[in-house]
């Protein structure tokens, strides 16, 4: 496995600076932000497709860096009911797609998308229970009329331009956001649909990314991973739940927030998960996305690394000889 990182921590510096500062604490491959929610600081695929002369550049600068491009990551809601939202979302994964095509990448990341309740809908509209049965209504609406006509087009369209593999990341408030959604979505779509798999957002919905790494994985359904942790707040949490809007800067008032590696769960919970990524024959990168509000980019970021490098398992295995 190789250790990465999330680009767009660095948008406030130029490419070469932020590779530059990745370097120094030995991260290996790069995860780049091309559109969509995550903006496109370190890689604008509008600008690089129309300069040839951008583009080459662009490529010289990471060559130059030594780092590898994990993945393009547009992280976006192409399904949103307000049709030029979607437009844009859209056109910023197809874009993503093309600049993919130009440099020899053959996975992207974003998200599944969320629509609204029915054609008019100004609003996405994330189901989370069965009942009032308006709400299982809607969900047979959403993936019969919406997502899975839209990934299966879409797929086709990665497909012809050499993209085999679209990581979804399971995300609350969109269509896939826990395993289960993400094999749905597989199985109607096909096999170029799999997870970028983030702890961060399954912890806090009471899932063991333990259990489900063994799920996605025999599946084959891990194309990414991203190094995140979360933290329970045990006694805000056995009040109201887990189910919070409270601002991400409130923290103390939070039933959850999103940690740096080791600081939701320690060392030995991070080696079995690496271990069972292993396992399940998992062996690319762990990105880290740092969105600690607790610490600044340079602390998040550098702790996590310390961590994951004792964490990481790199090298291949030989034989049993003890057996």
């Amino acid at each position: 496995m190789k250790l990465g990182v999330f680009t767009t921590l660095l948008s406030n510096l130029s490419l070469k600076e932020a590779l530059n500062y990745f370097k120094t604490l030995g991260i290996e491959m790069i995860e780049i932000g091309t559109g969509g929610y995550p903006g496109n600081a370190h890689g604008n695929p509008t600008e690089l497709l129309s300069d040839a002369a951008k583009l080459a550049q662009w490529k010289q600068t990471i060559a130059d860096s030594g780092l590898e491009i994990s993945s393009f990551s547009c992280h976006a809601n192409p399904l949103h009911p307000n049709k030029a939202i979607a437009a844009d979302f859209d056109k910023a994964i197809r874009d993503t797609i093309l600049l993919a095509e130009a440099v020899g990448v053959t996975q992207i990341n974003t998200f599944s998308g969320c629509p609204g309740d029915c054609e008019d809908s100004k609003y996405p509209n994330w189901v989370t229970c069965p009942w009032p049965n308006d709400f299982g209504d809607i969900l047979k609406w959403q993936w019969k009329e919406k997502l899975i006509p839209y990934w299966k087009e879409l797929v086709a369209f990665a497909k012809a331009h050499g993209v085999t593999k679209i990581a979804l990341e399971p995300h609350p408030g969109f269509c896939v956001y826990n395993t289960e959604t993400v094999l749905k979505l597989r199985e109607a779509v096909g096999p170029e649909i799999g997870a970028n798999f983030d702890p961060s957002h399954l912890l806090w919905q009471g899932i063991d990314p333990v259990q489900a790494i063994r799920v996605l994985g025999k599946a084959g359904a891990i194309f990414h991973f991203h190094g995140k942790d979360t933290k329970i707040d045990a006694a805000n949490t056995a009040v109201n739940g887990v189910l919070d809007n409270k601002p991400y800067t409130d923290e103390i008032n939070r039933s959850w927030i999103f940690r740096s590696i080791g600081y939701g769960r320690d060392e030995s919970y991070w080696k079995d998960v690496i271990s069972n990524l292993r396992m399940v024959g998992y062996d690319y990168v762990v990105s880290i996305e740092h969105e600690d509000s607790l610490m600044s980019q340079n602390e998040g970021l550098s702790k996590a690394v310390e961590m994951l490098k004792r964490c990481l398992i790199t090298e291949k295995t030989g034989e049993a000889w003890w057996v």
